[in-house]
């Protein structure tokens, strides 16, 4: 059977994830993966599941694997309404809807505001799982400027003033891929730029509690509450595999957003709904935030500290407070896809940059670091292996 004619035309821009792939070829033995973008296992709190499940048994009972509301299990939105609290943001239980990971609010997200050939601004480089959503809505791409304090605002005002834009892309905290924040004194001109030109933004936060020095920093949500549609997830601080996103957002689109996701998979698990809500209720999130800070903080460190000591002059990092990812751009024109390859060969993996970029022309010379999965002399073997392979390449 002709499989082939039978698939959309959307289907010609649903692209393979490069990560994804580059995960298969690192997954085999004696390869160092700084590549991928997960969280260590050392950081879920194993050592509560069981008493989380047996407090939703007991509480819940048959409740807890029946259908649900498409807006999210009550209980969890009271909580995650208490969390974005605790953020600055000010939204009622109502106002809190639940998804299946933030992925799927990106998805619904394109599904609904996404018509062929709408302009999305978004930063240059993103976050290829956005990129991943919005693709098959055929979009086209804006990208704006960036530096190592994040979006350039006169960068977005010029984008709006010249462009027609959907919505507005960011993760403005320890973005992924760089690690870049943008700074408060940005995020208030952000605020006033998107007021000023109506603008709908899309702020995707998922790193911010993973914060290992320095202060918290307001959402841009705080300062433009009705042009920005807040989206988060509990995957870094509580555990990836729940599926558990949630987001706030302006009535009119919660409404539009609820019929879509209904059209999805009707509502989220009920059941890994209701652990989260007991692991937010309860004293866990206080008490193992500062493990999971406490698991990772040392682990960038050491990946700063080598990256200072062993690549060659020419490559800089930038600089980064938390998260799980540190950015290293080499000089102009060198050949990161290259580097990979001959790295790969020498036992470690990292992601070239270029993967994160609307434009190919970009990014050729920059490369993204994680360092959840390996522990701190891991890493510093790994840095030195890769900086022996760059000198290599380099001929010094």
């Amino acid at each position: 059977m002709d499989y082939q004619s039978l698939l959309a035309d959307r289907t010609a821009l649903m692209k393979v994830n490069a990560i994804r792939e580059i995960l298969k070829v690192v997954s085999r033995p004696g390869v160092v993966s700084l590549a991928g973008g997960i969280p260590s296992p050392e950081s879920f709190p194993m050592e509560i599941f069981r008493e989380l499940v047996d407090r939703v048994l007991t509480r819940y009972d048959s409740g807890a694997f029946q259908y649900d509301l498409t807006e999210g299990f009550l209980p969890l939105r009271e909580q995650v309404s208490l969390l974005l609290k605790s953020r600055g943001i000010t939204a009622s239980p109502e106002a809190v809807h639940i998804t299946s990971g933030s992925q799927g609010v990106l998805d619904a997200i394109a599904k609904l505001l996404i018509s062929k050939g709408d302009k999305i601004a978004l930063e240059a480089p993103t976050y290829l799982g956005a990129l991943s959503a919005f693709n098959p809505y055929e979009p086209t791409y804006v990208r704006m400027d960036m530096d190592d304090e994040g979006l350039v605002p006169e960068s977005l005002e010029e984008t709006l003033k010249t462009h027609k834009i959907k919505f507005i892309y960011l993760v403005p905290t320890f973005q992924n891929p760089t690690g870049r924040t943008i700074t408060l004194e940005r995020r208030i001109r952000i605020a006033g730029i998107i007021q000023k030109y109506n603008a709908l933004l899309v702020e995707d936060d998922p790193y911010s509690a993973l914060r290992y020095q320095g202060e918290d920093l307001p959402p841009i949500k705080t300062m433009a509450d009705d042009h920005v549609v807040y989206v988060s997830t509990l995957s870094k601080i509580f555990a990836p595999g729940l599926r558990i996103g949630f987001y706030a957002a302006p009535e009119f689109l919660r409404k539009w957003l609820v019929l879509v996701k209904q059209g999805i998979d009707l509502h989220t698990s009920t059941f890994n709904q209701a652990l989260a809500a007991e692991y937010l209720e309860g004293p866990y999130l206080a008490a193992h935030l500062p493990k999971i800070t406490g698991l990772y903080r040392p682990k960038q460190a050491a990946m700063l500290s080598a990256i200072r000591e062993h690549f060659p002059e020419g490559f800089a990092c930038s600089p980064s407070d938390g998260g799980m990812f540190l950015w290293v751009r080499g000089p102009e024109g060198f050949d990161m896809i290259r580097l990979y390859h001959r790295a790969i060969e020498n036992g470690v993996a990292f992601v070239p940059g270029k993967f994160f970029f609307t434009d190919e022309a970009e990014g050729i010379e920059t490369m993204r670091l994680n360092y959840t999965m390996a522990d701190e002399k891991t890493i510093e073997t790994a840095i030195g292996k890769l900086a022996g392979t760059i000198r290599a390449q380099l001929n010094i």
